[in-house]
This record gives C-alpha cells, sequence and structure tokens, in this order.
C-alpha cells in the first residue's frame, strides 16, 4: 500500500534556506524507513515537521557559530540532523548506543551528503568521553530527566560550554526539582529559552546549562 507524500511547509525554506531540499530527504527517510524500522511512532507521520524536523532545527537559534556538536542519544538524528541541515557551520557528532539506530543514521547520512559523525555507543562511556569531550555544545531530546542528563552531558563539555536540552512546559518545574544535583555536577545556573517563532506552535522550549566546573567529587580529588 502506498501512502501520499508528507506537504512541505512553506516555513521549511526559511529555516533550511537552500538545504530544504535536503530536509524534504529526511523527512522521507523518517516517513519510510524510520517508521518501518522502527525510530519513529507511525503516529507521528504527520506531524514529522512540526513535532520533530522544524522543532529541532529551531535550536539552532541558541548556537553559537562554528560549534562542535555532540547529540547524545540521536535515535532518529534529533535533533542533530535538522540542526545540521539548518547550521552548516557546525560540527556534529551523533552518539547513539543501539546498532539498528547507528545503521539507519549512517545510511541516511550517507544518502543526504551530510559532514556528520556517527558514534555508536553510550556518552558516559570512558572510550566515547576521551573521544569526544571538549565540545562546544551538547544536545539531547527526550533522553532523561535534567540531573541524569547533566550527569551524561556535562562532561562531554568544555569549562563554558553548554548542554542544551529540548524540554515541554515542565521544564521550570524540573529545574527546580534537578537543580541541586546539576550543580553538584558542575553545570551553572539554568535558562529557558523559548525557540521558533513564526516557525513552530507551540515554541520550542531549550534548557540551557553551562559547565561551569568538575563534579563535586572530582574536586576533592583535586585537593589531595
Amino acid at each position: 500500500m502506498t501512502t501520499s507524500p508528507i506537504p512541505t511547509p512553506e516555513v521549511a525554506e526559511k529555516v533550511f534556506g537552500d538545504r530544504t531540499g535536503l530536509a524534504v530527504r529526511y523527512v522521507e527517510h523518517l516517513a519510510t524507513s524510520g517508521i518501518e524500522r522502527g525510530l519513529i511512532g507511525p503516529r507521528e507521520r504527520d506531524r514529522l515537521w512540526d513535532r520533530h524536523v522544524l522543532n529541532c532545527a529551531v535550536l539552532g537559534e541558541v548556537v553559537p557559530a562554528d560549534a562542535r556538536v555532540a547529540d547524545v542519544g540521536s535515535g532518529a538524528g534529533l535533533p542533530g540532523i535538522p540542526l545540521a541541515l539548518a547550521r552548516p557551520d557546525l560540527r556534529i557528532v551523533l552518539i547513539e548506543p543501539l546498532a539498528r539506530r547507528v545503521e539507519w543514521l549512517d545510511e541516511v547520512l550517507g544518502d543526504l551528503g551530510l559532514d556528520v559523525v556517527v558514534e555508536r555507543g553510550r556518552a558516559e562511556e570512558k572510550p566515547v568521553l576521551r573521544r569526544w569531550e571538549g565540545a562546544d555544545v551538547v544536545t539531547a531530546r527526550a533522553v532523561g530527566p535534567l540531573a541524569r542528563l547533566a550527569c551524561i552531558c556535562l562532561p562531554l563539555l568544555r569549562q563554558g560550554g553548554a548542554m542544551l536540552v529540548l524540554k515541554g512546559a515542565s521544564a521550570p518545574e524540573e529545574i527546580a526539582r534537578d537543580a541541586a544535583a546539576v550543580r553538584a555536577l558542575g553545570g551553572g545556573e539554568p535558562r529557558i529559552h523559548e525557540t521558533g517563532a513564526g516557525v513552530v506552535d507551540p515554541l520550542t522550549t531549550v534548557v540551557e546549562i553551562p559547565r561551569t566546573g568538575a563534579p563535586r567529587r572530582n574536586r576533592r580529588k583535586e585537593r589531595r
């Protein structure tokens, strides 16, 4: 059974410019093999542009120019691939532990011709950390609560870099709940950004947490 093509919203060109055609192909991959291989739920097909691709791409509004970006738990390449399409100046690695997802990501990136690296593994594993630590930005979407994300993401960052986490309307409550744990892990004061004005509705909520220090246990070791 064939399915109808997914219409491309006019606003896509505002976000992706001359890479809009590549964004269209990415959505086609998500809508076909992405669903067939279990990376995207079938009910998401009609919401791929607004809920997933554009929602992730507007994260680029708060990413510095020419940044080194590690996308943790990339899954179907969200937010890493939309970010790479919208911001070709970025150097991006997609970190994903599951082999079937890594295989799919490699296939899609090969078809799109994007200069994006895929790393199979978990961000907290020492070999992965050694290869990719010192990032300017670490991104994550739907990976876990802020305290756990800080534990995973902050070690990958250089001092002064920031984790940028896509969250929902409950972001303020989550920040308040996990503030002490984030500080203990070397995180600074969280900041909430609302991105995507004129592109997505509702706006994309991004929680920014800078790396301002080392975890407390490491500080104790340094004093000995």
